[in-house]
């Protein structure tokens, strides 16, 4: 499949992945131990299960990104998030290697990103949930992924802050 970004578009897509892992990190600097177990909304996941699911999503999409790039018309497999928050232990284990997971995942996704000429921007497989799914869409996804989750973190941190919430 064609490319669909402008190569203008494509280079401010890539950017905002490129920095998405500084933005998240940047509000949960500074979080205790008490506030990354805090739950102030009933049902939603604390700071520390977003950290873990956002090192495993981030995880899970780079290799992705790889199967796109270098298979062909790869079935890119969904993953049941709840699930993994409950079997990956996302409740107890320390947020440092997850975070350090994120970052390091990104760096190398990005330099990718930065060696794809036309032919490789237009790959594609198959999502087993979504369907067709090629390296852009990959992009616009992940592009926002870890800022979609430093709002969710936010919102999370504002509530135990203020003392609002079930904690």
């Amino acid at each position: 499949m064609p490319p669909t970004l402008t190569p203008s578009e494509r280079a401010a897509l890539v950017e905002r992945y490129r920095t998405g892992y500084a933005a998240f990190a940047a509000v949960i600097a500074g979080a205790s131990e008490a506030e990354l177990d805090a739950r102030p909304f009933e049902g939603e996941w604390t700071l520390r299960e977003i950290v873990h699911h956002l090192a495993d999503g981030e995880l899970s999409s780079a290799i992705r990104i790889r199967r796109l790039i270098a298979e062909d018309d790869p079935v890119i497999v969904g993953y049941d998030e709840g699930l993994y928050a409950r079997r990956l232990h996302y409740d107890a284990r320390p947020v440092r290697p997850s975070l350090a997971a994120v970052e390091a995942a990104r760096a190398s996704s990005a330099t990718l990103l930065d060696h794809l000429d036309d032919e490789e921007w237009g790959r594609a497989g198959t999502h087993s949930e979504m369907g067709a799914y090629g390296v852009e869409a990959w992009l616009r996804i992940y592009a926002e992924h870890p800022y979609d989750h430093a709002s969710q973190a936010a919102a999370v941190l504002a509530a135990i802050r203020s003392g609002a919430g079930s904690a």
